[in-house]
């Protein structure tokens, strides 16, 4: 009996989410195609029918990520991109401590960044990728709000994931939860958007 038309669509999803989930927890390097299959429940000889190689998987699970963001799932989270303050909701939920907890689901700028630096062009470029997404988020908030200043959407960008990753790296979880505070706070106020209820 030949398969449904969308089992093909539904098991390259699921080798995705899994790849996305394995990616964070161990990194890049630290996952064999074989595993990657194995955690959507098939062997390694269907990985090349659906993807070139894992750098493209690792690209588009990257993708995928900024496409189905997380924090719908969250409990008290809520990023409404098409509200006037989506950045500053994003900056909120970025460094939220349901972000901090959730590894499997977790940006992968945060779980991944050295893995990246190490890696090849095409996974560089993904990560690029997802990081221009959030300092353009920025970046057309701070233009409603004033004048253009990419510089700033860059700096609050870099901020939310340096103090992400920082935080993460972190025994004493007092202290990771006060770096997120700060780090939100010293964001929102260079934004501009502590005002924002």
């Amino acid at each position: 009996m030949p398969y449904r038309p969308e089992h093909r669509a539904n098991t390259r999803a699921r080798i995705l989410r899994g790849a996305r989930t394995l990616f964070n927890r161990r990194g890049f390097e630290g996952v064999s195609i074989d595993e990657l299959m194995a955690s959507a429940g098939l062997t390694r000889g269907g990985f090349y029918s659906y993807f070139q190689s894992k750098s493209q998987l690792y690209a588009e699970a990257v993708a995928a990520w900024l496409a189905e963001t997380p924090w719908s799932q969250w409990d008290g989270i809520n990023v409404d991109f098409s509200a006037a303050d989506a950045a500053r909701q994003c900056v909120r939920a970025y460094l939220s401590r349901q972000h901090f907890e959730d590894v499997d689901a977790s940006c992968p700028m945060v779980a991944l960044p050295s893995d990246v630096a190490r890696s090849d062009r095409m996974v560089r470029k993904a990560f690029e990728d997802v990081f221009k997404a959030m300092v353009d988020l920025f970046d057309e908030s701070l233009r409603r709000d004033g004048p253009r200043d990419r510089g700033r959407a860059l700096a609050i960008a870099g901020m939310c994931v340096g103090g992400m990753v920082v935080a993460r790296a972190l025994d004493d979880l007092g202290l990771a939860d006060a770096l997120r505070k700060s780090t939100e706070k010293v964001a929102l106020e260079i934004a501009g958007w502590s005002r924002s209820k």
